[in-house]
C-alpha cells in the first residue's frame, strides 16, 4: 500500500474486524455528573434540568443554564420575602421556689 493510501486507524475501544458505529466526538454526552439533592423540591428540580443540556450541543447550553439561573435566583428571592418566624416568648420565672 502506498502513502497516499494508508488505512484508517483503529477506534480505541473497537476491535479489528468488528463493524459497529464510530462515535462522532463533536456529539454530546453526558458528563456524568452526580447532583446530590438539597432537600429543596424546587432546587433540586431545578438542579435535575442541568441534565437536559447533556444531550445538546454546546449551542443549547446556554438556554438551559440562564434557565437553572433564573429559578433558582426565585428561589433564593422567595426565600427572602417569607415573613421571619414569631420570636418565642421567654419563660417566665417561677416565683414558687420562694425560701
Amino acid at each position: 500500500m502506498s502513502d497516499l493510501m494508508r488505512e484508517p486507524a483503529a477506534v480505541p475501544g473497537e476491535q479489528e474486524g468488528t463493524a459497529g458505529p464510530a462515535r462522532d466526538p463533536a456529539a454530546p454526552a453526558p458528563l456524568g455528573v452526580v447532583r446530590t439533592p438539597t432537600g429543596n423540591a424546587e432546587v433540586d428540580a431545578r438542579l435535575e434540568r442541568l441534565a437536559d443540556a447533556d444531550h445538546l450541543p454546546a449551542d443549547g447550553h446556554i438556554e438551559v443554564y440562564e434557565d437553572v439561573h433564573g429559578g433558582l435566583r426565585d428561589a433564593l428571592t422567595a426565600l427572602d420575602a417569607r415573613p421571619a418566624p414569631a420570636p418565642v416568648p421567654a419563660p417566665m420565672p417561677s416565683y414558687n421556689n420562694r425560701s
